[in-house]
């Protein structure tokens, strides 16, 4: 297994930290081959995918986006390639939150079943969320409701052009990692070429893009440090807002803080991004 992580701490935390096997405020992510997720119809804003015709991986290996000089078509390469994948990570997701809705209705009516608890289980190991001895409580359905959430494409697909250059960077090209995650064991990864001294972080490698994807997923979905993403989102969710569209991504970018040492300015590179690629975005279409 892959340990990788993305978040800003100084220097000096880092290596402290990570001297001592421990890397606070943020969580490790453990990538798991799964069987493609079930399509469901649904009423929420997620779409399902049109054709589960896809293996374990929802896209393949990427284009040469160097090599496309258009700037215009570069976006336009880079957004198609990456979306199917997105979709995929998304309708998990929606399929997890389904069946966790599910048991939050069963456990308010006093009918908590034994098939609620195995997959309350299995949700709780997956999302990092201690299920007590006792079962399913209000402070386990709130944490995993906050956890268990799709993340709007665009914020997704400005993420990955932010942190992999459009495709094109030393990381996307070699170890597939589009999001700038890190991992801390010798050889898990590519070694920065500007890394300081005395760290000891990799950039993650990963063996198809789509894992990429998914563990930026659950990098977001689990991370301490994205606790405010996660509150947005889920005061959203209350209020009966979008999670998906323009103006949800830009709202959750104020959760992203964490995720650059350039804190404020790498939120509004994000932003910037969001609205000058607005053409792009299946709500403005």
């Amino acid at each position: 297994m892959t340990e990788i992580h993305k978040c800003s701490m100084r220097k000096s935390e880092l290596v402290a930290l990570a001297a001592a096997g421990v890397i606070a405020g943020c969580s490790f992510y453990d990538y798991e081959k799964r069987q493609p997720p079930k399509i469901q119809q649904t009423t929420s804003a997620i779409q399902p995918i049109a054709s589960p015709s896809f293996d374990v991986y929802a896209i393949g290996e990427a284009p040469d986006f160097t090599s496309i000089e258009n700037v215009t078509a570069k976006k336009r390469a880079f957004f198609d390639y990456l979306r199917p994948g997105i979709a995929y990570e998304n309708q998990r997701v929606l399929n997890e939150r389904n069946r966790l809705d599910a048991i939050r209705d069963d456990f308010v009516s006093g009918m908590v079943s034994d098939r609620d608890i195995e997959y309350a289980k299995t949700l709780s190991k997956r999302y990092r969320v201690k299920l007590d001895s006792s079962g399913i409580d209000k402070q386990w359905l709130d944490q995993m409701l906050h956890r268990v959430d799709v993340i709007p494409e665009a914020l997704v697909l400005v993420q990955g052009a932010n942190e992999s250059a459009w495709g094109t960077s030393r990381f996307a090209t070699q170890a597939n990692n589009y999001f700038g995650q890190w991992c801390y064991t010798a050889g898990c990864g590519v070694i920065p070429l500007k890394r300081g001294e005395g760290m000891i972080h990799e950039v993650a490698k990963f063996t198809s893009v789509q894992e990429s994807i998914e563990g930026y997923f659950m990098n977001v979905n689990r991370n301490k440090a994205y606790e405010e993403l996660r509150e947005i989102r889920y005061q959203r969710h209350l209020r009966g807002e979008s999670l998906t569209d323009t103006t949800a991504a830009l709202a959750l970018t104020q959760g992203l803080l964490k995720y650059s040492e350039r804190g404020e300015e790498y939120v509004k590179d994000l932003q910037a991004m969001i609205r000058h690629n607005q053409p792009f975005w299946k709500d403005n279409e």
